[in-house]
């Protein structure tokens, strides 16, 4: 049901965003007096392979026209007479040009026809940002408000970072909010903290997003979690000591406090096959309940999942909230979509650099279906949904032939050379381009696969 949850999401997700995609290359091209013969959701034939398997699953022709929603579920597209594009139709460009074909128009034109998918996602992130923070508002974690630091991973501790360090920059450069944490540090080269009073700097690797990725948690470090009993396992003597859920632990044997799971873990780990006194306050009085703790370390003890407010409400952490009127959500969306835009090019950046191994980790539907929660939250989807548009607007502009940053290349050497690329030319760089992206496709989506069977 997970998955189902996930792929539903991620499918929607895509369609609207394609949808809108191609709907801005649309409308431009129809402002501009432009035919467009087909606009299509997914592809009605074998991507990028133009002559095999066409056909559609539905099609309608209105006006000049044809609105279909092709089989194969990858993209979309438009096909705007006079212009070579996926279908590699070429017949038409050994006629003369027509007044409303794509290569009679002026090069301005065609150089808004090709940039307006690449606008229209923009656009789009711009208001689901607005509507987002409109709705729901914005909530960060204060840095400040861990006074018992971070609880980080293995990959973490590998790195020379400690259960409790507490965080102070990152590149010499302040680190307010916690959710900007993990980007902050694979993107960096050194961590100032402050460990039990004394700081000092840990140098970061320059394959760090190589080790965060292998790890499959892509945790890092985050805010600890207090120590709330949920449930205790049947399968332990200490089912029957008298703890109930809600119970909060705050100190073992008297002496040892307990602020934080990873205290709890680690001083539970000294009492192996021991009976070891636990101070819980419950209902704001103070009990003490004995309990075994086996040969691994482990009581049977559930920890209690507690949601972010609660915690709050419960003095653990700290928020800075903010909410956003109707009209001021539409600047705040834009800073966002531009700050999302910044910080994924700085880790595409990184994909480009052999040393940092990022490449190795590049995912297709798998990955990208990821990104979603396993129950539907419709504040999460609509963020993600954004976030997709910002990567989809990037993506397109890429200097790369098939994808629009490669017309909108060879139209400004055109307005700058004066000279237009030759059919031949346009042609073999689209073969080129899709050629191109199939091997990236594959080599994306066997990534995915390959990380199932580890």
């Amino acid at each position: 049901m997970d998955i189902l949850i996930k792929a539903v999401q991620l499918l929607l997700s895509l369609g609207l965003l394609v949808l809108l995609h191609e709907f801005g290359h649309f409308i431009t091209a129809r402002m501009f007096k432009t035919r467009v013969d087909k606009f299509y959701l997914f592809f009605d034939f074998l991507f990028p392979l133009p002559g095999v398997l066409n056909f559609s699953l539905f099609k309608k022709k209105v006006g000049d026209t044809e609105y279909g929603l092709g089989w194969f579920p990858m993209g979309g597209y438009v096909q705007i007479a006079g212009m070579i594009d996926e279908n590699l139709n070429t017949d038409q460009m050994n006629e003369p040009a027509q007044p409303w074909e794509f290569r009679s128009k002026p090069a301005w034109q065609r150089l808004i026809i090709m940039l307006g998918g690449i606008i229209m996602n923009v656009l789009v992130a711009f208001l689901i940002y607005a509507m987002v923070l409109f709705a729901w508002g914005e909530k960060l974690t204060l840095m400040s408000s861990l006074k018992d630091g971070v609880e980080v991973d293995s990959t973490a501790m590998k790195l020379g970072f400690k259960n409790g360090d507490k965080i102070i920059s990152v590149d010499n450069k302040e680190v307010k909010y916690i959710d900007d944490l993990r980007g902050s540090i694979i993107l960096g080269h050194s961590v100032q903290l402050e460990r039990q009073g004394e700081k000092m700097e840990i140098s970061l690797p320059k394959n760090l997003i190589d080790q965060v990725a292998s790890s499959k948690s892509f945790y890092l470090m985050g805010i600890p979690r207090p120590v709330y009993v949920g449930t205790v396992s049947d399968s332990f003597a200490n089912k029957n000591a008298g703890l109930l859920p809600k119970d909060h632990v705050i100190a073992i044997n008297d002496s040892i406090k307990i602020n934080t799971a990873y205290e709890f873990k680690d001083a539970r780990d000294k009492f192996k096959n021991k009976k070891i006194t636990l101070t819980i306050e419950r209902d704001k009085a103070i009990k003490k309940i004995d309990v075994l703790v086996n040969g691994e370390g482990r009581t049977g003890i559930v920890l209690l999942d507690l949601k972010e407010d609660d915690m709050e409400k419960l003095g653990h952490v700290q928020f800075e909230r903010h909410k956003y009127g109707f009209f001021e959500s539409f600047p705040a969306g834009v800073a966002k979509t531009f700050n999302v835009l910044g910080k994924y090019i700085d880790q595409f950046k990184l994909i480009l650099s052999p040393s940092t191994g990022a490449y190795k980790h590049m995912g297709g539907f798998i990955s990208m279906g990821n990104i979603f929660p396993a129950e539907w939250d419709w504040e999460y989807f609509w963020s993600r949904t954004a976030f997709i548009s910002v990567i989809l607007a990037f993506m397109n502009l890429l200097p790369i032939p098939a994808l629009d940053g490669g017309h909108v290349v060879f139209t400004l050497w055109e307005m700058i050379t004066r000279r237009k690329p030759s059919i031949k030319v346009l042609t073999y760089s689209q073969y080129v381009g899709m050629a191109f992206l199939l091997l990236l496709m594959v080599y994306a989506n066997l990534n995915d696969v390959i990380r199932l069977f580890r």
